[in-house]
């Protein structure tokens, strides 16, 4: 009965934070908006961090309450699962093109702070230095961002969809203040409800919570991702599909991965340096290859090439399933 109550508390949590995240972002896109802030100065800020906000919550929760593996892992997790699975399943669904310059200028910037973040655990360690390093580039990477989408050169596909698909709902101030602050309370909530039940999972099975982290967790918070890509996808907005996917990679390692090392420095898991981050990493550098387009061939993801990403990923899921089974 203790494991219908665990499976039901991370259904639940999901579906409450994912929801959460988007009243909060529609709240606080709103309330910015009658402040007379900028769209895309909204749109790269509290719409991005918005959606990473059910991962920056799980993870928060999770190092402060003695489980950093789970916040790891659901980091980095969350990094395989929106190439491998999110992109691949985009791209069958829809083959996509790389238009983008701003997308072109973040590819490399994605595959250098994954190459950050693996220098940084590679001593062992997850520690407080590591996540001040990593909170300082989330800063330099908004500086840019920023300049980039104003620049007079910016006359580019990615940020006219930014502020395209910028929610709009139409609330009073009260409303908007009222939507942000529950939002970020039924976040809270239930990425609290989520933990208690992975932890009861990954008890009853006897697996460690860095797996949990690495893969019911991240798909869960990766959901929002998946339907904004295919959705961006369908609409013929190629590179919101392939933007959604980089930013919230971005965000994931300079938000979500320095928290448990601010919150609960330690020894980072045995395995991931080895099997995960390299997984990780190998998926970007795919990325990169598709994306950057080789030999003068324009970027793009065709399906072929994304049911070789989802292949990869489950190869990835099979192979940390096996390395939990006892020898």
């Amino acid at each position: 009965p203790y494991m219908l109550l665990h499976c039901a508390a991370i259904l639940v949590g999901l579906v409450l934070l994912v929801w959460s995240a988007d009243r909060f972002i529609a709240g606080a896109a709103a309330l910015a908006r009658l402040l007379g802030v900028a769209p895309l100065v909204i749109g790269l800020t509290i719409v991005a961090l918005g959606t990473s906000a059910p991962e920056i919550f799980v993870s928060a929760l999770s190092a402060v309450q003695g489980q950093p593996g789970l916040a790891i892992g659901n980091a980095v997790g969350s990094n395989i699962t929106n190439v491998g699975l999110i992109l691949g399943i985009t791209a069958m669904v829809r083959p996509l093109d790389v238009r983008s310059r701003i997308i072109r200028r973040e590819l490399p910037i994605v595959a250098a702070i994954s190459l950050l973040a693996i220098a940084l655990v590679f001593d062992g360690t997850l520690d407080l230095v590591d996540g001040v390093i990593l909170l300082t580039g989330l800063c330099a990477l908004l500086i840019w961002l920023y300049h980039t989408a104003t620049s007079p050169a910016a006359g580019d596909t990615l940020a006219t969809t930014i502020v395209e698909e910028m929610p709009d709902e139409q609330m009073s101030r009260s409303a908007a203040i009222g939507w942000t602050a529950a939002g970020l309370v039924l976040l809270a909530g239930s990425a609290q409800v989520l933990i208690w039940g992975a932890v009861g999972v990954a008890e009853a099975f006897g697996v460690s919570d860095l797996v949990i982290g690495l893969t019911i967790v991240a798909l869960g918070t990766s959901l929002p991702e998946l339907a904004a890509s295919l959705a961006g996808a369908l609409k013929g907005e190629h590179d919101l599909a392939i933007g959604n996917v980089l930013g919230s990679n971005m965000f994931n390692l300079l938000v979500v991965l320095p928290l448990p090392g601010l919150l609960a420095p330690g020894p980072v898991p045995e395995g991931l340096l080895g099997r995960d981050m390299v997984a990780m990493l190998a998926f970007t550098l795919a990325l990169f290859v598709l994306g950057a387009g080789i030999a003068g061939r324009a970027g793009r993801i065709n399906r072929f090439e994304g049911a070789a990403l989802v292949v990869g990923f489950l190869v990835y899921e099979l192979i940390l399933w096996r390395s939990t089974l006892p020898a």
